[in-house]
């Protein structure tokens, strides 16, 4: 038995037809529109955080031109630059190969970008997979499957600012609401990552498949998104046997980091092991193991051209000491004084008591507060979680503080280096700060809001949480409950409720737990606090509990990046003005 196929002419015309439809489709859509015909259900917080951070960039779809120009007058005849430039494609080339069965050679498969713009003049685009098939080529075949299948059709979501972490949590809400990993790819002709998922069956706006773009190189998040359970076939004793190594992968990168190997290593220039050995002091063999285990986690690649040769990525390169952001003190404390008292894990499970307590025989605050550089290592990891502040200095009660006619003032309690005080008295010049935190926290605080311009406009106390300063207009308490049982944040909230006047405002940074038990950052955070502080996170639900008790009330809450949230609070008696005048 034979099949006819259409002649082409009827095939190029039906291609025009679906790239013409697509243009539209890209001109009449957003993201806060997308997200719930793709994803039924998603809304709330969920879909905040989505079209917070993904941008609707552009529908795509596969075409079959028999030749270059053929393709150029398709984009012409459908209102679309027809020199829009080309690059390879990879992720496609190797989706078609796998799924004919072709060598990936014989597909020479482009990807073109023509720029359309939104209702509102967004720049968008069309993005085009283009599958050179010419006439009597023996592709024919794949190019009457795949228009049937239509399996490259998708629409596409940037990732505004592409985050290791903040990309995973974005990940995990897809997956919360129904969709399946469904592959992705590193490209290096553009270096950009692609991770793709499958929605649910029958979306309302006929596309089966969604895409997250990130720019620069994901692979570790790639790594992660591939081996999901939705994605993979891989067995329970392969998968196992993955998770249990997991602390080689932490000390992997605290090796890495404490070498000083990211910051003799470049994102463009590939060096060798042995020069790399001789740079940092170490072994060459050895150096060469531990590289190719961090090329498998995305922190370096190798070099196709060059022997045991490794260029630093994106993610390796937030281990740089002077990188803006960098996590450097993350992986040292990670691989270091938090590393140990996970060894004694057991204890903490079993008694409910620190770990940490256990095995240095003092709190962690104690222990740190003994030994100034590790107290300086302490609050410069903290601060390199700093990215999920971001936002804060937009969130409403800050930016009415800092409209108001009268100078406010405010007060960031347990303050650390001052990193998130620095942020807001940055990007509002008129508001005054105060920071309060241990001694040798103050200085350093001092230090980088002098740095930063905001000194003059900052006083500091040095004190505990008994001393926090009254008067104030916003009070700011970032990650300090999580690291208390509820009796001690019940006191601390009460010191907080005195100190603040009735029009006061109160904003919490702080993980939190999900309702639904769903994945999330703040889970393995619990875990953390149990091992090494005798904390622990908590539910919103729980901490408006503990506000009521101290005799304040939560207004709501609001997600952040690194999959934290800002919870406002105000006195119980004092109405939100916002509810006021809604």
């Amino acid at each position: 038995m034979t099949t006819t196929l259409p002649d082409e002419t009827t095939l190029l015309d039906d291609d025009t037809a679906r790239l013409r439809a697509a243009a539209e489709f890209v001109r009449e859509h957003d993201s806060a529109a997308l997200l719930p015909l793709l994803l039924p259900g998603l809304g709330g917080p969920d879909l905040r955080a989505l079209a917070g951070h993904c941008r609707f960039a552009h529908a795509g779809l596969l075409l079959f031109p028999p030749d270059a120009d053929a393709l150029r007058a398709q984009l012409a005849d459908c209102g679309l630059a027809p020199d829009t430039p080309s690059h390879p494609s990879v992720v496609v080339r190797e989706r078609l190969a796998l799924r004919h069965r072709r060598d990936p050679a014989e597909l020479d498969v482009r990807i073109l970008r023509p720029q359309v713009h939104g209702c509102a003049g967004e720049r968008r685009a069309v993005e085009v997979f283009a599958l050179t098939v010419p006439p009597h080529s023996g592709l024919e075949r794949i190019a009457a499957y795949e228009r049937t299948r239509r399996h490259e059709a998708h629409l596409a979501f940037e990732v505004g600012h592409s985050d290791p972490l903040a990309l995973r949590g974005l990940c995990a809400i897809l997956v919360r609401h129904g969709a399946r990993p469904d592959g992705g790819g590193y490209n290096p002709h553009e270096d950009g990552t692609v991770l793709y998922f499958t929605t649910p069956a029958d979306p309302a706006c006929g596309y089966r498949r969604l895409e997250l773009y990130a720019r620069g190189d994901h692979r570790a998040a790639l790594a992660a998104h591939l081996d999901h359970p939705a994605s993979s076939a891989r067995p329970p004793a392969e998968t196992l046997l993955q998770l249990l190594t997991g602390a080689w992968t932490t000390q992997a990168f605290a090796v890495f980091a404490r070498l000083g190997l990211p910051d003799a290593m470049d994102t463009r220039t590939a060096h060798s092991a042995e020069d790399l050995a001789l740079l940092t002091g170490a072994h060459p063999r050895g150096l060469a193991t531990l590289l190719r285990y961090l090329a498998m986690l995305g922190a370096v690649t190798p070099a196709p051209d060059q022997e045991e040769g490794f260029r630093l990525t994106e993610l390796g390169a937030l281990l740089r000491a002077d990188a803006p952001g960098s996590m450097r003190p993350l992986a040292l404390m990670y691989g270091g004084p938090f590393y140990r008292s996970f060894g004694e894990l057991d204890h903490a499970v079993r008694t409910g008591g620190p770990a940490f307590d256990h095995l240095f025989g003092e709190n962690h605050f104690d222990h740190f507060a003994r030994d100034p550089e590790l107290a300086d290592l302490f609050d410069r990891s903290m601060a390199a979680s700093s990215r999920m502040f971001q936002p804060l200095p937009k969130h409403p009660v800050v930016t009415a503080a800092a409209a108001a006619p009268e100078p406010r003032t405010v007060v960031d309690v347990a303050g650390g280096n001052g990193e998130l005080l620095s942020r807001i008295l940055t990007a509002h010049p008129r508001l005054r700060g105060i920071l309060l935190e241990r001694p040798h926290a103050v200085e350093a605080a001092r230090r980088l809001l002098d740095t930063a311009g905001c000194g003059a406009r900052c006083d500091y106390r040095a004190g505990d949480f008994a001393d926090v300063p009254p008067g104030g207009d916003v009070y700011v308490l970032s990650r300090v409950l999580h690291d208390w049982d509820d009796d001690r944040c019940r006191e601390i909230l009460r010191h907080l409720a005195a100190a603040m006047p009735a029009h006061a405002d109160l904003l919490i940074v702080e993980r939190l737990l999900p309702a639904d038990g769903s994945p999330s950052l703040a889970t393995a955070w619990d875990l953390h606090m149990l091992c090494n502080v005798g904390g622990r996170e908590r539910r919103a639900d729980h901490y408006a509990r503990l506000l009521a008790d101290a005799g304040l009330q939560l207004v709501g809450h609001s997600p952040l990046p690194l999959d934290a949230h800002v919870l406002h609070a105000r006195r119980a008696s004092v109405p939100d003005p916002a509810a006021r005048h809604s």
